[in-house]
């Protein structure tokens, strides 16, 4: 298993650019999304309400999730390898194929880019509805806008260069418990009133597992705005003023990189759940945020994805080499 990561997480890669997300392929994050549901349904019945008894429900919801999620897989490779090595590496690479989202990420803010496009406001909202987790049935084209590369630049981190980071170390199974952190951190790690103490564990281990990955893509990302015609000196300098400007101490780290780059000003004041959380800007508002924007925020999730696999890939080839694996 070990000899073949490599190769795999390239050609998942690959195969990501090339394909996307099809609506008729099965995909496993969604598998693991239904066992978080479930889990959630069970534990709630076992455990009282308030906050001990949420949020021991929490930490177990997150052990349990973990652990299927990285098992299941992990005993697929296992025998598949052992079977015929080329079946292993096929599987490996399908399932490292589906746990990146460049692709997907860039064809469904598009959509929100083609609708605006269209002078089809309401067609906006609902379309950058599927991506972002505010409030969105008032934004205007502007805010429309906005939460469109906001998305993009989160999600380069989530959504690609932190599985490809995982993967590069542990290949699809290392990939596939990080998805299952994110995934939990996405349906449960909300401060609201449902998920205040039962979300707390899960929304931790995301910031812990992201911590070095979301660092990672601000700098790669500074770096991709060098050779995509993007100004990346002022990307790294929004990057370093304002990376912290968010309640995670993770989600500004591309933000303020992809702010920088374009010289517009994201984030501020948001809509969650009918209610008005107030946030800092992260950018300096050089100019007003305009549609063309989401198809920049691509271009520069493109850039620094691949050179993300080309920094890993040599990484992980380097200490491959080192230890003649």
């Amino acid at each position: 298993m070990i000899k073949w990561t490599l190769a795999a997480v390239i050609i998942g890669f690959l195969i990501d650019l090339a394909v996307g997300d099809p609506r008729w392929l099965y995909h496993p994050i969604r598998a693991i999304g239904n066992l978080i549901a479930l889990l959630e349904k069970i534990l709630r019945r076992c455990f009282p309400k308030g906050r001990a008894g949420e949020r021991t429900a929490g930490v177990i919801l997150v052990v349990l999730t973990v652990a299927v999620s990285t098992a299941v897989p992990l005993l697929i490779l296992y025998f598949a390898y052992r079977i015929n090595e080329w079946l292993g590496f096929v599987l490996e690479t399908l399932m490292c194929y589906q746990l990146l989202a460049t692709r997907a990420l860039k064809d469904e803010s598009m959509k929100v880019y083609d609708a605006l496009m269209g002078g089809d406001i309401e067609k906006s909202r609902h379309a950058v509805s599927m991506i972002v987790g505010r409030d969105t049935k008032e934004l205007t084209e502007e805010g429309v806008t906005k939460a469109t590369v906001e998305t993009v630049a989160e999600n380069a981190s989530d959504g690609v260069i932190a599985p490809l980071f995982y993967m590069m170390i542990g290949g699809a199974v290392l990939g596939f418990t990080y998805k299952s952190i994110n995934t939990m951190d996405s349906m449960v790690g909300y401060k609201n009133e449902r998920y205040r103490y039962f979300g707390t564990c899960a929304a931790l281990l995301d910031d812990v597992v992201n911590y070095i990955p979301a660092r990672l893509s601000g700098l790669l990302m500074v770096a991709a705005s060098a050779v995509s015609g993007f100004d990346a000196r002022q990307a790294f300098r929004i990057f370093k003023r304002d990376r912290r400007n968010h309640a995670s101490p993770n989600s500004a780290q591309t933000e303020a990189v992809m702010a920088g780059a374009l010289h517009v000003q994201l984030a501020g004041d948001a809509w969650y759940f009918g209610k008005l959380y107030e946030k800092p800007t992260i950018g300096d508002a050089g100019r007003p945020v305009e549609p063309q924007d989401i198809k920049r925020s691509n271009r520069l999730l493109y850039s620094t994805a691949v050179l993300s696999v080309i920094v890993f890939g040599l990484i992980r080839f380097a200490v491959m080499r080192a230890f003649q694996i």
